[in-house]
């Protein structure tokens, strides 16, 4: 046998037994650790568990949102600022009070327009400048006997005003009447004489012939031999109720606008308030804790609660 090849074979078969007598003496080691007890060795056991990452879940709210845009929002568009923290239920209500007040607003606004058309109209038809100015110069004596009719040429073109009566076509002479004398005759006459009358077509014409007795006598019902300017016919009193129920129309339009105004200002305010209320929404860490509870090892689940202001 070549003498080199036995050197080889000696040195592995010396290493061999080395590493045989370590791990023999590690084995050893280990078993001479256990004490023989099962609860001191399953404590040590339980011990070397290495639990390298531990379950956990996280739930957050969404990303943080900026309190003055949703305010802007909502003063545009009621609800919108809602909407967009994500409060629907409110966004909904704001947005229908608004479309509720819009709606009102364009339809009693509407039916206001309709309905001074037809009551001027109506006016325009059955009330006469010159049979109020008739009237009027022919009882001078019982309003107020201070004054002398004949001082004042309410009528041009020499209109004989004292021969008109209940049977005259007026239309004939509205024309004819100055209406700088008439507002003269009344701003002297005084006493229940208490407004001049403006030009027809204006909005206090319409409003004050239906409105106050000196003018009741220039409707077509009323009669000129009646002596008190205070005798209303029921033609005077239907018109003052038809005016009236313009102005309610309008009155109606009116608050349903100033609700659309207040509708903005609230949920202006209510949108900042409820995206601070969404960023200040609760943030929740849910994690497994490993724990020893009677000489065991049981996973306790941890819940960590943050509240961001």
């Amino acid at each position: 046998m070549n003498i080199n090849l036995l050197k080889s074979l000696v040195v592995l078969l010396f290493v061999m037994t080395v590493v045989s007598i370590t791990n023999a003496q590690g084995d050893a080691k280990k078993q001479s650790s256990l004490t023989g007890n099962l609860i001191v060795d399953s404590r040590q056991a339980s011990d070397k568990l290495i639990q390298s990452q531990t379950p956990q879940l996280n739930f957050q709210t969404g990303e943080h949102k900026n309190r003055w845009l949703g305010g802007l929002m909502s003063l545009v568009l009621p609800g919108a600022g809602e909407f967009y923290s994500q409060s629907y239920l409110k966004a909904a209500i704001f947005f229908v009070v608004e479309a509720a007040a819009i709606t009102t607003a364009l339809v009693y606004n509407h039916k206001g327009d309709k309905q001074t058309t037809f009551f001027q109209d109506y006016a325009n038809k059955n009330w006469s400048v010159a049979k109020y100015a008739a009237w009027t110069l022919q009882h001078v004596s019982y309003i107020n006997p201070d004054i002398n009719p004949n001082d004042y040429k309410v009528f041009r073109n020499n209109v004989n005003w004292q021969s008109l009566g209940n049977n005259t076509d007026w239309n004939q002479y509205n024309d004819d009447v100055d209406w700088t004398e008439l507002n003269r005759l009344e701003s002297s006459l005084g006493l229940g004489y208490t407004h001049q009358l403006p030009y027809p077509g204006e909005q206090q014409y319409y409003e004050l012939i239906g409105k106050y007795p000196q003018y009741s006598h220039g409707w077509d019902t009323s009669n000129m031999t009646d002596t008190d300017y205070h005798t209303l016919t029921q033609q005077y009193l239907w018109y003052a109720h038809q005016r009236g129920l313009a102005n309610t129309f309008y009155q109606t339009g009116s608050t349903a606008v100033a609700f659309i105004y207040i509708n903005h200002f609230l949920s202006t305010l209510d949108a900042i308030w409820t995206v601070d209320r969404y960023n200040s929404s609760i943030a929740m860490n849910l994690r497994v804790n490993p724990q020893r509870v009677s000489d065991k090892v049981e996973f306790v689940p941890t819940i960590n609660l943050s509240y961001n202001f």
